[in-house]
């Protein structure tokens, strides 16, 4: 079905020191991420559940997820709505709360700096977020909110 798209990735633990699970503290929360035709990325626990820090953690991966689609969800709002961006970056932040030994996401902040080719541009190129929002597949299957906090500049003149 030409609607249907599926995603595969094999997730590989690599964290038994000797022991297996043989206690809490015991095993290491290191594994790997695998998809085809890709380079293995290197994933842990937050340092918190005593993972490692120099490694992506799940959490990270879910703000990085939310972030990263938006901003191809703008850049394509953006062409649709005569805007041309020439710099875009974001410092996306997410809040998780911990309960007993679960917990859950509260809510993300999306902070997009946009660098826009001409002020006329940025009214357009305010309104181009909302539409990220709408076509973005990764905000719209998250049961928290996902909040924008935009910044639109203009390019010096060359």
């Amino acid at each position: 079905m030409k609607d249907l798209h599926e995603y595969r990735v094999g997730v590989e633990w690599t964290g038994n020191r000797g022991t297996g699970t043989s206690g809490y503290r015991a095993y290491g929360r290191e594994l790997l991420i695998h998809a085809e035709g890709k380079a293995p990325l290197e994933g842990s626990a937050d340092p918190t559940f005593h993972g490692d820090r120099d490694r992506w953690n799940p959490e990270e991966l879910l703000v990085t997820a939310l972030a990263q689609c938006h901003m191809l969800s703008y850049l394509h709002m953006a062409v649709r709505a005569g805007v041309v961006v020439v710099a875009y970056s974001d410092a996306a932040t997410g809040v998780m709360r911990q309960q007993g030994i679960g917990g859950a996401f509260e809510e993300v902040i999306l902070r997009p700096r946009v660098t826009v080719a001409a002020s006329g541009m940025v009214d357009a190129a305010r309104a181009a977020h909302a539409d990220a929002f709408a076509a973005c597949f990764i905000a719209n299957s998250v049961n928290f909110p996902v909040r924008h906090e935009p910044e639109i500049v203009v390019a010096a003149a060359a």
